[in-house]
């Protein structure tokens, strides 16, 4: 399967009924099963050890961050977390919120645009909204990280952290999105929003064609606020869906770029769906011991993932977005190297893709004997 490469979007400018089929067939995602076949095994040999995965990530092109900051929360900001979400087929009347503001258990209300952009095929459903109104609509730490409504303020993504991790979406790296602006991901953190993939400016949202209005988040005490009656209100092919159990527990917002080879590790993972983040820490620590010895090898290998040059003009991804397909930066190294297990059997075929990397019977040992002390490691 190819490699999401730094994702070439697409942005469908969408009319209000195509944003309702966007929205339905996020809140029904499945994961994709894949099926396992594991040849037989060499004899086990003596359990690897790890080495640690937080050291961060060198970058010879760092992104500059302009230096105005949105504000701090603080105990200024309390939240006030939707606990439903309401998706139109079309605008929503300033009536229909008033309405909306009257139904028992409802103690706030805000419209906010939405609609669908794809990326390299990845779907997303993005909100757009106002930093300012929307601030306390988020859980306490992204409330209080500022620079997520900087990076709002400036046109850039938010993503909800479980898309970083579908998507293989690297903070601080810049997609194209198709017949649209180039979209910066900014930052992950935990909306809370389900099936909601990220939240950027109106703005922002309006230069990508997403719906005014199709969208109502409710707040009130959890599990207090009628949903029969919501839908009532907002008619018939109205979408509600119930957020009181959904509020994230995580806290992490991680801004920027992936900091650790371990972040960036389970995020280039989605390149191909099914292979654990593992054996990719495996084999860049075979490699290059995460980047501490990039080469040249005596064979000619180059970077942290440790290419032939032929193979990487074959395999090789612009994993951050910038143009580039640069086998010395982990960036690209890393998704290009799960992009190659994953053309050569990954996950079906594990050790047959993990030979194809390295001719070698013991060195699929060694990094499967690796991938398992990580998983270990870090369960």
């Amino acid at each position: 399967m190819s490699a999401p490469s730094p994702l070439r979007p697409i942005v469908l400018v969408l009319a209000a009924a195509i944003v309702l089929t966007g929205f339905g067939a996020a809140l029904g995602l499945r994961e994709l099963g894949l099926p396992w076949q594991e040849p037989e095994r060499a004899p086990a040999a003596a359990r690897a050890v790890p080495d640690r995965l937080d050291r961060l990530v060198p970058d010879a092109r760092p992104v500059k961050e302009p230096v105005k900051e949105f504000g701090r929360g603080g105990p200024g900001i309390t939240p006030t977390p939707a606990r439903v979400l309401a998706i139109a087929s079309a605008a929503v009347p300033s009536g229909t919120r008033h309405r909306l503001a009257a139904v028992k258990g409802v103690q706030k209300v805000m419209a906010a645009d939405a609609g669908m952009i794809t990326i390299s095929g990845a779907a997303l459903n993005l909100l757009a909204v106002d930093p300012a109104a929307f601030r306390s609509w988020t859980p306490q730490a992204v409330a209080d990280e500022p620079a997520v409504w900087s990076a709002l303020m400036r046109g850039e993504l938010v993503a909800d952290s479980s898309a970083t991790r579908r998507y293989g979406l690297i903070p601080g790296a810049q997609y194209q999105v198709d017949g649209g602006p180039r979209l910066r991901v900014a930052a992950g953190a935990p909306l809370g929003l389900k099936g909601i993939d990220g939240v950027v400016s109106t703005e922002a949202g309006r230069a990508m064609g997403l719906a005014a209005d199709v969208v109502v988040l409710l707040h009130g005490k959890e599990g207090r606020i009628d949903a029969a009656a919501v839908r009532e209100v907002m008619g018939g092919t109205a979408q509600v869906v119930a957020l009181g159990a959904a509020q994230p527990r995580a806290k992490q917002v991680t801004v920027g770029r992936p900091g650790s080879y371990l972040d960036l590790y389970q995020a280039a993972a989605s390149h191909c769906p099914g292979l654990s983040w593992t054996v990719l820490a495996a084999i860049g620590q075979v490699e290059s011991s995460h980047g501490r010895n990039n080469g040249p090898s005596s064979a000619g290998a180059l970077g942290p993932m440790q290419f032939m040059p032929r193979t990487w003009a074959h395999y090789g991804v612009d994993g951050d977005g910038d143009g580039e397909k640069d086998i010395w930066s982990p960036y690209d190294a890393v998704p290009g190297a799960a992009n190659y297990l994953c053309k050569s059997g990954a996950p079906g075929n594990l050790r047959k893709a993990i030979y194809a990397y390295n001719h070698s019977w013991s060195y699929v040992d060694k990094v499967m004997n690796l991938a398992a002390a990580y998983a270990q490691d870090y369960a």
